[in-house]
């Protein structure tokens, strides 16, 4: 959650970095742009696993209050059984487009592949796996005691 929130302030503050260079000093600066766009991919892909190991990402609240003790263990195994194949497709395909994106250079910043962007998926995942199960063997409902 560091990360992401560090990603967060970063992509806050070369906006605003930006909006000076643009509208005040009328220099633009282009490689703020990408630089955002990248660091808006880390951040979500770093919040994921935060919320996933408070169970707030996948959730199905009147279903999980309705049900009795035990079919409410089967419905965390089978959200995490979907969230994990879920998960588990954007790992391999965010490598995939990681490892695609090793020649293609960004605009900008010509010294950068998207590589670097794409591997927040990968890399976000593997810490979404780790929150899920996580989860899975410690529940935190904490949406449900806070729901109104």
């Amino acid at each position: 959650m560091a990360v992401a929130c560090a990603m967060m302030a970063l992509a806050a503050s070369l906006g605003l970095f930006q909006i000076i260079m643009r509208f005040v000093i009328e220099a633009p600066a282009e490689w703020t742009e990408v630089l955002i766009r990248f660091s808006l991919i880390w951040m979500v892909f770093m919040g994921i696993p935060a919320a996933f190991r408070a169970g707030a990402m996948v959730s199905v609240d009147v279903l999980y209050r309705w049900s009795p003790p035990k079919l409410k263990r089967v419905l965390d195994w089978f959200v995490s059984s979907a969230a994990l194949a879920l998960i588990l497709i954007i790992i391999w395909w965010g490598w995939d487009y990681a490892q695609r994106g090793r020649v293609q250079t960004v605009i900008g910043l010509e010294n950068v592949t998207m590589f670097w962007a794409y591997l927040a998926l990968p890399v976000g995942g593997v810490f979404s796996v780790i929150g899920i199960i996580g989860n899975l063997i410690d529940p935190q409902r904490l949406e449900l005691e806070t729901a109104q």
